[in-house]
């Protein structure tokens, strides 16, 4: 999707598809875990799995659906996206900003789906150090994998293996693998199974962070540094003008974005 506009119009397409996809995604996280509680009251592990086969269902199609515009949904992709130069510093701003509005809507409408209050903070502390580190380890695992089907020329199977990394990260990390900044805050808004009370999201989030750079970090040390910059055709305009560098250690993108 070429913008000869200098950036605006794609940008927008790209911040909806964020907004949309983030919405979704929370929708299914914490629709699935009410209704996983109603259907199985008795069997805590039966609610997970049906928590987590909904979650990483709805998280790959949503990625395949939306990937040709833009498809991250996740505050720390979008962040190492900046930091490695896919996107200038508005578009990564703007679309960080939809994805965490995204989340608050899919909290919303999935409360009242569910005859919820609309919104109420979350009771379900989720903290303690093996948290921590499973959320690092859920963070790591999963950028490791976005970076690595990127840089492998494997883009088109980002959708599939995120949404059976997140299925199963429900099960091997005691977090249940959140890692996901947006999505994190979004379910404090939840007093329902899959909700977080709220003093228990700044270390998930410091977790994310962390495990965000420890997985990018595992990626340069497997993988060959591309050899070309992963800008794409919507921001290389407002790239280029501001002065950024052409050749840079990026991830390569599917289309015009990079989920």
């Amino acid at each position: 999707m070429t913008d000869l506009s200098g950036g605006g119009p794609a940008l927008r397409h790209r911040a909806v598809a964020e907004l949309v996809g983030t919405a979704f995604l929370v929708a299914a996280v914490v629709g699935s875990g009410i209704a996983a509680q109603r259907l199985s009251p008795d069997d805590v592990g039966l609610q997970l799995l049906e928590n987590a086969l909904a979650t990483g269902a709805a998280l790959a199609a949503l990625i395949i659906a939306l990937q040709p515009v833009s498809a991250a949904f996740n505050p720390v992709i979008t962040a190492l996206e900046r930091l490695t130069g896919t996107l200038t510093g508005r578009y990564a701003a703007t679309l960080v900003g939809a994805q965490i509005v995204g989340g608050l809507v899919g909290v919303v409408v999935a409360n009242l789906v569910f005859s919820e209050p609309a919104v109420s903070l979350s009771t379900t502390v989720r903290s303690g150090p093996g948290r921590w580190l499973g959320e690092l380890v859920a963070t790591a695992g999963l950028v490791l994998l976005i970076t690595a089907l990127s840089r492998t020329g494997r883009p088109q199977l980002i959708g599939w293996a995120v949404g059976a990394y997140i299925t199963a990260g429900y099960w091997f990390t005691s977090s249940t693998s959140f890692a996901n900044p947006a999505v994190t805050i979004a379910r404090m808004f939840s007093d329902t199974f899959a909700g977080i009370e709220p003093a228990s999201v700044p270390m998930f989030l410091v977790a994310q962070i962390v495990g965000g750079a420890v997985g990018y970090g595992l990626a340069r040390a497997i993988y060959q540094r591309p050899t070309r910059t992963a800008l794409t055709d919507e921001n290389r305009h407002e790239h280029d003008a501001a002065g950024g560098p052409r050749h840079r250690d990026v991830f390569k993108p599917a289309s015009p974005h990079t989920s």
